[in-house]
């Protein structure tokens, strides 16, 4: 979906396919055909933007066959779908029955972490529409931080570096200019919009900067309108925005509300778990963790990194932090020039809900993201951008 801003520029708005996890190239078109079209027909859109996810396996198929390449441009085509954006973060396994801390390898100090989003960038170089010049990749936020010591902390710079080269000679080559977006998140060495600032200054390359996940941002307390300001006083670049909602509990002290989160205590992702104490922040890996015993102080409110949907969110007593996307919202595309051009709903843990607020089935599933994405449409609205044909 494409927006035009009172500036005059255009801002694309996706969702992100991660939520229907594709290991190769046969999957991916799968997906297209049997979830992404139909989120289109739901909107009633002749053109609908996907943040494609490419794993491993299915990157290396594209990259090693050309006609493959132009055939999943033909498709996206076919079905009213483009792409301006890809979302490099997972690498492999991500429909895995228990993801986890596996989801951050290869980091940034490993080679194959900058051979795989170097094949990313020049599959995107070939997948924008003719008359979008520019596109975006989020990735990881360097390494989980348990593996980050000061030599994995200059091998990730020497990577990002190489990186930043390739993409200029990239543009050199097609006249696509492509940006990285490290994406800060919790627990990792990057866990916070200004813990983004040091390395990406050190790196000095304005091809590298920020992706924004309002999840992400909402479960460490950031204040957005602090957050992006500082980002901007750096000069560092907001590349994209991934408009997510985390899980939000007011009152954790009571026996019904740790009974409530525990419903969404599963197997299979990360669900880091953050409180905000007088001495600073406090958190799990899990949230498992953080309903063990004493993990977190009680005393004030916790928030889970879990992406709940933006349209629904959970019952009482709990709720979502929708609050803490809308006042990013604003401050990221509200002004007189929005601070990035690329924004992408990212709720990929659908079927990681509790049990009985899955969807059940493809079609109720196509419902809720075309839901989703009806809310965000609203909100670019309500904020005086124009949604185009």
């Amino acid at each position: 979906m494409r927006f035009r801003h009172p500036d005059g520029s255009t801002v694309h708005l996706a969702y992100c396919t991660n939520v229907h996890p594709a290991e190769t190239l046969d999957g991916v078109l799968a997906q297209l055909r049997d979830h992404c079209e139909p989120v289109r027909r739901r909107l009633g859109r002749d053109r609908l933007g996907i943040g494609l996810w490419l794993a491993k396996d299915a990157a290396r198929a594209l990259v090693t066959d050309p006609s493959a390449l132009r055939g999943l441009r033909c498709e996206l085509d076919r079905r009213g779908l483009e792409v301006v954006t890809l979302n490099g973060f997972p690498y492999e396994g991500f429909g895995a029955e228990e993801v986890k801390y596996r989801v951050y390898t290869p980091d940034w100090a490993d080679p194959e972490r900058l051979e795989y989003t170097t094949s990313l960038a020049r599959l995107l170089a070939g997948l924008l529409p003719d008359d979008v010049p520019d596109g975006s990749i989020s990735t990881l936020p360097l390494a989980w931080r348990t593996v980050h010591d000061a030599r994995h902390a200059e091998a990730s710079r020497t990577a990002l570096r190489t990186l930043a080269e390739r993409l200029d000679a990239l543009q050199e080559l097609t006249g696509r200019s492509l940006r990285i977006a490290l994406e800060p998140e919790p627990g990792c060495v990057v866990e916070t919009t200004h813990d983004a600032i040091a390395p990406l200054t050190a790196i000095g390359h304005d091809r590298i900067g920020v992706c924004v996940d309002t999840c992400h941002l909402a479960t460490s307390f950031e204040d957005p309108d602090t957050a992006l300001d500082d980002l901007t006083r750096a000069n560092v670049p907001v590349v994209k925005s991934q408009l997510s909602a985390a899980l939000h509990a007011e009152q954790p002290h009571l026996p019904e509300v740790r009974e409530a989160l525990r419903a969404f205590a599963e197997p299979r992702f990360l669900h880091q778990t953050r409180t905000s104490t007088a001495a600073g922040l406090r958190g799990t890996d899990d949230l498992d963790e953080a309903l063990a015993g004493d993990a977190l102080p009680e005393g004030a409110p916790w928030r889970a990194h879990f992406h709940v949907p933006l349209h629904a969110a959970p019952a009482a007593p709990l709720t979502s932090t929708l609050p803490v996307l809308k006042t990013a919202l604003t401050k990221l595309v509200g002004g007189p020039q929005p601070l990035t051009r690329h924004l992408e709903v990212e709720t990929y843990t659908w079927q990681a809900l509790p049990p009985e607020l899955r969807p059940r089935g493809r079609a109720q599933l196509a419902d809720g993201i075309a839901a989703e994405l009806a809310l965000a449409r609203d909100l670019l609205s309500d904020l005086g951008l124009k949604e185009l044909p």
